[in-house]
């Protein structure tokens, strides 16, 4: 039996986020919003806590600094339940960080600091434990810099090897950052990215052309969210679909397709069937949307399974 349900690794940041933003002040003015908070953010840290919100034993794998950004993520993750066995600490990092203003509809514009998501490494004495798990995440593809190098790879196929099914998510803008993410691929069971990063990287439009083109570079199936408009899944078998989005007020979308990593990864470890596994991932990333910061709406499993069967869809 493995060790871990879920093991979260790559992108974990500090967010500090207010609401609603309307504008910048002039000079040194003041605008008044109604609420500032704290969040565990980033591809793996919103998966790492929502997932543990919904009863996954959870590992979380990443860089923190030493300083009081990093030492309120290892508290925030701790609180929830996450093992922090996997989080590195150097003299000299700084903790991955944002502010991010979150306007009225729900988007979110924001300053970020890259930070220790690009230094930390999973040597290979950490692979082992780092793998032991029903359920592998690798968050942020494309910005761990030490990692991307080959590293991922490396551990996603161990992953693989010891029995463990595999996702993957990304940050992408552009053809430039496809090969880092390319040499994961051949070890992925599900790639996760938003349909925007998932066209910058393969410049196709047409969903099912976009999937194609991961499907034939190695990954089993595309799972890619669409925002409003819910997800997309195609894999290579030829099974595909379409679901929508829950029909919901938007507070913040920060972490919304992190959080929809996190429900796959519970779906997955409850064996639902596909269909249902992503209107469960739908119904996280819902939930997170309501509250202001990454995975401020998701609560336990058994309210993100009512919210499923009871919410309205649109369209």
């Amino acid at each position: 039996m493995p060790r871990y349900d879920y093991v979260s690794m790559g992108f974990y940041t500090f967010d500090c986020l207010g609401w609603p933003f309307t504008e910048i002040p002039p000079g040194g003015g003041t605008v008044f919003i109604d609420e500032l908070t704290l969040a565990v953010s980033g591809a793996g840290g919103t998966a790492a806590i929502a997932a543990a919100k919904m009863g996954l034993n959870t590992l979380a794998v990443a860089g923190v600094g030493e300083d009081l950004m990093g030492d309120w993520v290892l508290q925030r993750l701790a609180h929830f339940g996450v093992d922090t066995w996997g989080v590195q600490r150097q003299p000299g990092w700084k903790t991955s960080s944002s502010i991010v203003t979150t306007r009225a509809d729900g988007s979110r514009p924001a300053l970020h600091m890259k930070g220790a998501t690009s230094n930390f490494f999973v040597t290979g004495e950490m692979i082992p434990r780092a793998t032991d798990t029903k359920v592998f995440h690798a968050g942020g593809v494309g910005l761990m810099d030490a990692m991307d190098k080959g590293q991922t790879a490396v551990v996603m196929k161990t992953a693989k090897a010891h029995g463990a099914t595999t996702t993957v998510d990304v940050f992408a803008g552009s053809p430039k950052d496809l090969p880092a993410i390319a040499r994961v691929l051949p070890y992925t069971d599900y790639f996760m990215p938003s349909i925007e990063e998932a066209q910058a990287l393969c410049g196709r439009s047409e969903h099912g052309d976009t999937a194609k083109f991961f499907l034939d570079m190695g990954v089993k199936a595309c799972v890619l969210t669409l925002g409003g408009d819910g997800a997309y899944y195609h894999d290579r078998d030829g099974v595909k679909f379409r679901v929508p989005a829950f029909d919901i007020a938007v507070k913040c979308t920060c972490g919304c397709g992190d959080a929809f990593d996190a429900g796959f990864a519970v779906a997955l470890v409850h064996g639902f069937d596909m269909e249902t596994a992503v209107r469960f991932a739908q119904a996280t990333s819902a939930l997170n949307a309501t509250g202001l910061g990454s995975q401020a709406g998701v609560k336990d499993f058994e309210h993100t399974l009512e919210f499923m069967k009871r919410t309205r869809m649109r369209g």
